[in-house]
């Protein structure tokens, strides 16, 4: 009988990684995503609970790096199975690996040169991958699947990958195999998309699933109305420029940053942003953001109305480009009138904390947090009211205005999830995957109470049987 385990996003979000082995001895890995958190990363370090060797497939839900982030690890270790992504997902996946490639490689420089002054080099742990290790993933042979077209990738074994709404190239994935003459559908839904989101489409519809594992992160929760987090934006920004101020959003590169855009561009449009220069201030999201627009029929109405109408998906003339560090230094020269987005998102390294450095002194500008800032970030001691910061060895204190902005979300709410269950015409059981504990519990009642259905939170490393 067919199994499925879980080494990660079971009762908690980060690091997923599923395996299904098939009665017939095929092996195939959904995701290999990086675990986040303080009290988490050391998990990627670990060796994997499964022999990397005799993974014969990988299918890629989306590029975000708690579901790709540990595929040159697994590589490294042995894989040389057949990697099947949508193309935007291996291309927005390679811009990701290789910017986590590039800064553990950094960090280890860091801490090895400091170490070597102590004589304990020997001590510094090696980065979990490289940029070679990296390119040697996309060696590996790729099948790019579309969109709603059924792809054969092993005997007797289909998948299909639809929408998810989530990011750029996300998918839901249909695994269809024949067991004991019996035809079995196993659905992941990976990340599920926000309806209200103004960069994406909304999620495809999945008619059946004999077994669903489904995403939980807000299965707690429904987000705040869109309409009034986009006025509430829209406001802020407003608000800062016309005080002659500057306005900075740190914002994460994929996704968040584009849906920014698309507000900023809007409201050029409409003649609601006063003049100023807009700079996008990050390597990372302005490849991504180029990536965007160059799959841009795969994005949601307002995106490809901006695309027919001007030829550009994010582009109008307030907005820069600033790809190198010369560029982005030049930005704290401007007095007023600017809007710098930059990352990190959750403010722990990169251009932001410039930034911050220059501007959260003065109390003519505001900072703009789009995002979730997780405990212990620099990001989330703002948010909670800190007085003072310390950046670069120095003590700033904080007069500039700051905006917790909750409304945006790449992810399906409560309500939304339970929508698109209920589309599910044929739905077996149910599996919470990608979500706390304490929110699935949650979860599983409105399950329990809207679709009279059982689900089951899925626990690490459990067998369940297919």
């Amino acid at each position: 009988m067919a199994t499925i385990q879980s080494y990660g996003a079971a009762e908690e979000v980060t690091g997923s990684c599923h395996l299904l082995k098939l009665k017939n001895g095929i092996r195939i890995l959904i995701d290999c995503g990086m675990f986040q958190g303080e009290e988490e990363e050391e998990k990627n370090a670990q060796p994997f609970d499964f022999d990397p060797k005799k993974i014969d497939l990988l299918l890629i839900t989306h590029a975000h790096l708690d579901h790709v982030g540990r595929i040159p690890k697994l590589v490294k270790e042995g894989f040389e199975g057949v990697i099947v992504a949508t193309k935007a997902t291996f291309e927005l996946g390679q811009v990701v690996l290789l910017d986590s490639a590039k800064l553990m490689e950094e960090e280890y420089r860091t801490r090895f040169r400091k170490a070597q002054r102590r004589g304990e080099e020997k001590r510094v742990p090696k980065p979990l991958y490289t940029t070679e290790d990296v390119e040697d993933t996309y060696l590996l042979t790729h099948i790019h699947a579309k969109y709603d077209k059924p792809l054969k990738i092993a005997k007797g074994v289909q998948v299909l990958f639809r929408n998810a709404g989530h990011i750029l190239g996300s998918a839901t994935i249909t695994i269809r195999f024949k067991e004991d003459q019996t035809n079995k559908t196993v659905v992941f839904s990976g990340d599920l998309g926000n309806r209200n989101d103004l960069v994406m489409p909304y999620i495809e519809d999945v008619p059946k699933a004999d077994m669903l594992f489904i995403e939980s992160t807000y299965g707690d929760r429904n987000h705040k109305n869109i309409k009034d987090t986009i006025t509430e934006f829209k406001e802020a920004v407003r608000r800062t420029l016309l005080n002659r101020g500057n306005v900075i959003i740190p914002s994460f590169a994929i996704e968040r940053t584009q849906e920014v855009l698309c507000i900023l561009k809007d409201m050029y449009r409409k003649r609601e942003l006063p003049h100023c220069k807009v700079f996008l201030d990050s390597p990372m999201a302005i490849k991504a953001t180029h990536l965007f627009s160059k799959f841009h029929q795969e994005l949601g109405p307002k995106c490809n109305q901006f695309y027919q109408e001007d030829g550009d998906v994010f582009g109008f003339p307030y907005l820069h480009f600033t790809c190198d560090v010369e560029e982005s230094k030049k930005i704290n020269e401007i007095e007023r009138g600017a809007i710098i987005i930059a990352g990190s998102g959750m403010c722990t390294g990169g251009r932001i904390l410039h930034h911050f450095k220059n501007r959260l002194w003065n109390d003519r500008n505001c900072v703009i947090f789009v995002g979730f800032q997780a405990e212990g970030t620099l990001g989330r001691l703002i948010v909670d009211g800190a007085k003072w910061v310390r950046i670069y060895r120095e003590d700033i204190r904080i007069r500039a205005k700051i905006f917790t902005i909750n409304g945006f979300s790449a992810h399906a709410d409560q309500h939304e999830l339970i929508e698109w269950m209920q589309h599910i015409k044929k739905l077996g059981h149910v599996c919470l995957i990608h979500g706390e504990r304490e929110k699935q519990m949650i979860f599983k009642k409105v399950i329990r109470k809207k679709l009279g259905k059982k689900a089951h939170i899925v626990k690490l490393k459990e067998k369940i049987h297919i």
